[in-house]
């Protein structure tokens, strides 16, 4: 807490002097009511922006529930008094303070609908555009991207430089799967994977890739953030919208939403519900050359997840407004699956288990938006906590395999955060912004294990981190606990055609780890502390010649701590010959990056193009030992090693030959070295000993590039088809080299009912079924395989709004410049 006040302290000095002077203003002031032209009723919440002669904001305000306003300490002199609504024309009125008097009332203003403007919130665009801005890439899902896949874990492989792997969930970003993903710029406590399944593709109005934060952000991640950043219903009266869907190749998976909102007078009210439920077919097979052995892997999941949300936003007044919502997600995962070995002339060795897991996440989160006296002035208060829980219960049956015996695994996780952010944000002039910050990151875990049918030698070394001997996991409490404490500047600025903004992040870290294995006779406890300070400094600068060109550089410094199953000594998965650890004395690695970005306009398109490039402290990889009681099996880990760097370029690009039809395509390269530690046998398995390991470091050179291209043909004003087809070159990695994959997919979508209300589509997934992971290497063993999922699928969905179409304006706070007010949408 002593940090935590000295912080503090800090960040109110520097707000305190941040505080412009008071002007001193005649009291004039301006009134009036604002009416809704088409149906002769009042507007509340309706901006109203009161500006000089040289068009500088010199004050502002909303109107009330009855549509009136009233704005006053008004300098003497002209001012141009500006009425902003979202879905109608704005309209500007010219006011002489003190020659038209010093209390001016303008009467019923009404305003009319902008429809042009009103289709544009209500109405997703036909398709899937791209802008370069001075931090980020942002990808506007149009319909065309929607109708690509049900959930959001769909459509990813459809954004440039993203990839999900379609067996285990894991995303990643520019070949790297140290990334961070939110929603709406809040991370939460649901596994990704589990995440990305429940978020229904069409709740997504945009998808942000980050890939060079700024110090306004938390520094994890080497390859940045993902922030999905979901539909805002603010629409007054009661509005919403259902979605269905069903996916199958072999087995039939389902999936349901319906997002629901309520607003009048001061409050909004929102509410969401969505589900996945299906099963998941995973098999394959890795043939060693050595030996001529045969693994064979098949694979059964059934999953069930329910995710809950309910919120409201209560606005006190013109300047304070609070928020707060929670969510439930629910899921169960019962898993049935087979590992056998197939030896030339032998009996067929099998491992059978099945596991049922169980797991609640729940979210509370909070917010105060205080606005000061001056436009764009704010504090903002928002306080996050989060709890998960999950119970696993895993049996393994083996036949033919003398060792281990059949046993049972039980692990109970429980994992709760909690987040605390204060911002301030001043805009100095209309063409200088300074934000200051303050957060404190508390991340608690426990994690207890243990397993019936299997015993552990007291003298038995059970590091499998440094290759010893190792028979199993003995009944083990790991708990792990993080504390983070952040202060943060940015200062911006824009002048003539050039943009800047720099600022930087210091963040104090505590990691406290204890791991507790009950043995034999006695227990044994390893302790791990880690207590470090960083700052983490980025700059951007921007030049926009003209509205066709833009060029756009940027710096960072970034870190990614050790994530808890890379940390968690405890068994993750194991197959008869192989299992995998984490290693608890793994120390954080550092990113320095650098990249560069060019944007064209063209009258039909845009085109941008970057470079990046990145230096790797201390990186984290794997690890791969033999088993020192069975020279046949390895043990998977992580550790730390020297330096590495990585390389990459993108291009990517919107454009429309004709009316009819429109095209997105994206081409990205990367390079990057890999390090890690491999052991190998200097002699046959047969007669091989200890004395015939030998350990070394290896290293990987590595250059991938992907291609994607999406087409999208509108038929009719109803009917749209599309095409979408992915390429994603060889990759070399620390254990094998995956082979080319290819996708072809195609869809339609059909419109209906008044308005457009119903949408139908229909999805067909990898055409040529030719999304097969295929791989070979030659560590720790020369090996052949292939692994394949349910790929080759269809998807029919129905999507349904109701509701009123009639928009308001909404202020709420907006943390990271993203859109995160009014409702609902998913965690």
């Amino acid at each position: 807490m002593k940090t935590l006040t000295r912080l503090c302290i800090c960040l109110f000095t520097i707000i305190s002097f941040a505080q412009p002077q008071e002007l001193d203003l005649r009291d004039g002031q301006v009134s009036g009511r604002i009416i809704d032209a088409t149906l002769n009723a009042p507007l509340p919440f309706v901006n109203i922006v009161i500006k000089d002669t040289a068009n500088k904001t010199i004050t502002g305000g909303i109107t009330k529930d009855d549509g009136t306003f009233e704005i006053n300490k008004i300098p003497k002199g002209k001012v141009t008094v500006s009425i902003q609504y979202i879905g109608f024309i704005t309209v500007s009125k010219i006011v002489n303070i003190g020659k038209d008097g010093y209390r001016v009332n303008l009467g019923d203003i009404k305003l009319e609908a902008d429809f042009a403007s009103l289709d544009e919130i209500t109405v997703v665009a036909e398709i899937t555009t791209i802008q370069q801005k001075i931090d980020r890439k942002v990808i506007n899902v149009g319909k065309d991207l929607t109708t690509a896949g049900a959930t959001a874990s769909d459509i990813m492989n459809n954004i440039p430089s993203v990839n999900v792997d379609q067996q285990t969930g894991n995303i990643s970003l520019r070949g790297n799967e140290n990334v961070r993903v939110m929603v709406d710029g809040k991370l939460s406590n649901v596994p990704i994977a589990q995440l990305l399944r429940q978020i229904p593709s069409t709740s997504i109005k945009q998808i942000e890739l980050i890939t060079n934060p700024s110090a306004k952000y938390n520094p994890e991640g080497m390859s940045g953030i993902i922030n999905i950043i979901l539909h805002k219903n603010t629409s007054i009266g009661f509005n919403g919208n259902i979605n269905i869907g069903l996916t199958k190749e072999i087995y039939a998976k389902f999936n349901s939403s319906i997002d629901m909102n309520y607003r009048n007078g001061k409050f909004n009210f929102y509410g969401n519900y969505g589900n996945t439920i299906g099963n998941n077919a995973n098999y394959g097979n890795i043939e060693r050359l050595d030996d001529g052995s045969n693994q064979l892997f098949d694979f059964n999941n059934n999953n069930k997840s329910h995710l809950y949300k309910v919120g409201v936003d209560f606005y006190m007044n013109d300047n304070n407004t609070v928020s707060f919502f929670t969510n439930k997600n629910l899921f169960n995962g019962l898993g049935r699956g087979s590992t056998g070995i197939q030896y030339v002339n032998q009996p067929l060795q099998s491992q059978t288990f099945d596991n049922d897991i169980n797991n609640t996440v729940a979210q509370y989160n909070g917010v105060y938006n205080h606005q000061l006296k001056k436009e764009g002035e704010k504090l903002d208060l928002e306080v996050d906590y989060s709890v998960f829980a999950q119970d696993e219960i895993a049996n393994f049956n083996f036949t033919n395999i003398p060792f281990p015996p059949n046993y049972t695994d039980f692990v109970d996780t429980n994992r709760d955060q909690t987040t605390i952010n204060l911002d301030y944000t001043n805009p100095l002039s209309d063409q200088a912004k300074l934000e200051i910050g303050l957060e404190v990151r508390l991340f608690d875990t426990e994690i207890d294990y243990n397993s019936t049918g299997l015993s552990v030698n007291e003298n038995q070394d059970l590091n499998p981190n440094n290759g010893d001997e190792f028979i199993a996991t003995p009944d083990t409490n790991f708990s792990y606990k993080r504390d983070i404490y952040s202060l943060y500047v940015t200062y911006g600025k824009t002048f003539d055609n050039w943009s800047y903004q720099m600022g930087a992040r210091a963040e104090t870290v505590t990691d406290d780890a204890s791991a507790i294995r009950q043995l034999e006779n006695s227990s044994e406890t390893s302790p791990f502390k880690n207590d470090y300070l960083q700052v983490y400094p980025s700059a951007f600068v921007t030049y926009t010649p003209s509205d066709k060109n833009s060029y756009q550089m940027s710096i960072s410094r970034r870190v990614d701590r050790p994530g808890l199953q890379q940390v968690n000594p405890i068994r993750e998965w194991s197959t008869p010959l192989i299992s995998s650890f984490g290693n608890t004395n793994l120390q954080p690695q550092f990113t320095n990056s650098i990249e560069a970005n060019y944007t064209r306009k063209f009258e039909n398109g845009t085109v941008t193009g970057g470079v990046f490039y990145r230096l790797v402290e201390d990186e984290i990889n794997r690890a791969v030992f033999i088993d020192r009681l069975d020279l046949n099996k390895n043990i998977l880990t992580y550790d730390n090693f020297d330096n590495t760097t990585a390389f990459g370029i993108e291009i990517n690009s919107n454009y429309a030959p004709t009316k009819w039809w429109s095209l997105n395509g994206s081409f990205d390269l990367f390079g990057r070295q890999q390090k890690g530690i491999a052991e190998t046998l200097t002699a046959p398995t047969d007669i091989a000993t200890v004395d015939d390991i030998e350990r070394s470091t290896i290293s990987v050179d590595n250059v991938v590039y992907n291609f994607r291209l999406f087409n999208n043909f509108k038929v009719t004003k109803k009917l749209n088809l599309s095409l979408f087809s992915m390429y994603r070159g060889e990759e070399k990695g620390l254990q094998f080299t995956r082979k080319p994959m290819f996708m072809l997919n195609m869809g339609l979508r059909y419109s209906f009912l008044e308005d457009d209300r119903a949408t139908f589509s229909f999805n067909y997934s990898d055409i040529l079924n030719t999304m097969v992971f295929k791989f070979e290497g030659d560590r720790p063993t020369p090996q052949v395989g292939q692994f394949n999922w349910e790929s080759n699928t269809w998807n029919i969905a129905l999507s349904y709004r109701f509701g009123g179409r009639k928009y308001r304006a909404l202020k709420r706070k907006s943390r990271d410049d993203n859109e995160k007010s009014g409702s609902g949408g998913f965690i």
